[in-house]
């Protein structure tokens, strides 16, 4: 049995110069003494493409990126990637990969049945809330649903 990092980027990504890179080594590093699956959600913001040098600023992003890909080269264990963005992640990174895996937008049945599943009917609510409405006019992902039905309990 392996343990399950999920890399929490705000608190990997620094604004200081060199910081986000000694973060990454220590999570790279404990991680393969520990053989640990590293999950990086949302990896888009931290795998994203490199961009033309205009600044500073851009020239010290490309060296993360870059540092970050090396690190995942040498890296022994299991790295999940996970994005809504897949075409923002850079090239380098796509073709180091050894799957990806494409999970398409439910279809609006599907939406249905996740609104249904994960509101609970116990929680007070208008009888004339419209699932079907909502799964046949609102394209989202179900933790996109989940994160709503959420927010609205707190209302």
């Amino acid at each position: 049995q392996q343990d399950l990092y999920k890399i929490d980027l705000s608190a990997v990504v620094s604004k200081y110069i060199g910081e986000t890179e000694k973060n990454l080594e220590r999570i790279f590093n404990e991680a393969q003494s520990s053989n640990a699956i590293l999950f990086f959600d949302e990896a888009d913001s931290i795998f994203g493409k490199r961009s033309e040098v205009k600044d500073a600023h851009d020239r010290y992003a490309n060296l993360e990126v870059s540092y970050l890909l090396q690190r995942m080269e040498s890296y022994d264990g299991v790295t999940i990637l996970a994005t809504n963005l897949r075409a923002n992640l850079d090239e380098a990174f796509m073709r180091r990969l050894q799957f990806a895996v494409d999970f398409p937008f439910p279809e609006w049945q599907d939406r249905l049945r996740i609104w249904q599943t994960l509101f609970p009917p116990s929680i007070p609510h208008d009888p004339d809330i419209d699932f079907e409405l909502f799964a046949k006019r609102f394209k989202l992902a179900g933790g996109n649903i989940r994160n709503i039905i959420v927010s609205a309990a707190y209302l």
